[in-house]
């Protein structure tokens, strides 16, 4: 993940915030054909090296993310079927930003192009070239599976009236909006604006783990649903909880459990931060935390999970903290981890009464009983 604020960095892609590879040409040239690459996110970038030429390479963009389906990239509305971003002062040379735009005598004028459909659309497209390589007789593709939908989250955020008096935020209304649980009114508000994000990090530092994590749960939330339409804050915000989190000289509470319950929301988006989560299992002040967003997000998405090296979190379930033993044995039921079943087979009788938070709200269980429930997860395949 880059630092933006350093002299010259790597790009990255505006949606998730993720650095990105660079661009290569197409494996099909086409005239005027612009070099092209795909973040994780599944947003879609063309790279103009001079700065002259980016109404080509915007469409460009458009027509490869609908896998060159022209009449189909046409018929797209901006917003409404899709997102656009750029990174300036590109060096196609050094595959960096520099923001001085000049680099040992050399001007960087590069642009990067980004385009990222929404759901409904980038379904449609792949229709289109699973449709393509059936009539040229290709092999059989099963592709990328769709990205199943959050319960609650909308796939676009609907517009704001732009007539509307739009709010300005303060750190008291946001307070009494988290303490009130109003999503609707919070997300109206992050559009309006964008520092309530920054006010609802702050009332993470709460000695209090239930308001902690019921704040953090909030955060995933609202950040979900503004990603719909404004991916960029939020992926901004995600880079400053992974900073707070590794920073020995503060506290990371409330930071490491947002991490997860944004990534949780909206896996399609920030799926690829996942694997940095555990980052934070070798130390004691954020690994409950870390386990019980690895745990969020395999809720809805178990194959970001398999594609890290959880392997290395088994012996958790030996931990002598009884909350991780019952937050390891909720994440490898939600994985199907049949892997573990020997392991989970020595706290069938673990009466330890622990508390956990689902949807932001405690809930009063034993090891035992969530062991049941991942045993009957693992055997329901």
């Amino acid at each position: 993940m880059a630092n933006k604020n350093e002299s010259n960095v790597r790009p990255w892609c505006p949606f998730c915030g993720m650095d990105v590879g660079r661009p290569t040409e197409a494996a099909q040239r086409k005239m005027t054909e612009f070099p092209v690459g795909r973040c994780e996110c599944g947003a879609v970038y063309t790279c103009d090296e001079t700065g002259h030429n980016i109404g080509s390479a915007m469409v460009e963009c458009l027509v490869n993310a609908c896998n060159d389906e022209w009449d189909l990239a046409w018929e797209l509305i901006p917003e409404d079927d899709y997102l656009t971003g750029r990174v300036e002062d590109y060096d196609v040379v050094t595959h960096q930003v520099c923001p001085k735009r000049n680099l040992d005598g050399r001007a960087v004028r590069g642009v990067l192009y980004f385009v990222r459909l929404h759901k409904d659309m980038a379904e449609i497209a792949a229709r289109f070239e699973r449709k393509k390589e059936r009539e040229a007789s290709a092999l059989s593709s099963a592709g990328e599976g769709s990205t199943a939908a959050v319960p609650g989250i909308p796939e676009v955020e609907p517009d704001r009236d732009p007539k509307r008096q739009k709010k300005r935020a303060s750190k008291m209304m946001v307070k009494q909006l988290v303490e009130a649980g109003d999503v609707d009114a919070l997300v109206d508000l992050s559009f309006d604006d964008i520092r309530t994000l920054r006010f609802m990090q702050r009332l993470l530092y709460e000695p209090d783990p239930a308001k902690r994590y019921k704040t953090a749960w909030l955060m995933g939330q609202v950040s979900a649903r503004l990603a719909t339409r404004e991916p960029g804050p939020v992926a901004d915000m995600l880079h400053r909880l992974f900073e707070s989190s590794s920073d020995s000289a503060s506290m990371p509470w409330g930071m490491t459990e947002t991490i997860g319950a944004v990534i949780a929301a909206r896996p399609d988006i920030y799926g690829a931060f996942t694997r940095h989560l555990l980052n934070f299992m070798g130390d004691v002040a954020t690994q409950e935390a870390a386990v019980w967003g690895l745990g969020e997000i395999a809720l809805t998405r178990p194959d970001l999970i398999r594609k890290t090296p959880f392997y290395s979190t088994f012996h958790f379930l030996e931990h002598e903290n009884p909350v991780m033993r019952g937050l390891m044995a909720r994440l490898l039921g939600r994985i199907k981890a049949s892997e573990a079943s020997f392991q989970l087979i020595g706290l069938q009788n673990d009466q330890s009464e622990i508390t956990i938070y689902e949807r932001g709200e405690p809930v009063v269980t034993t090891v035992a009983a969530l062991v049941a429930e991942a045993n009957e997860m693992i055997n329901d395949q």
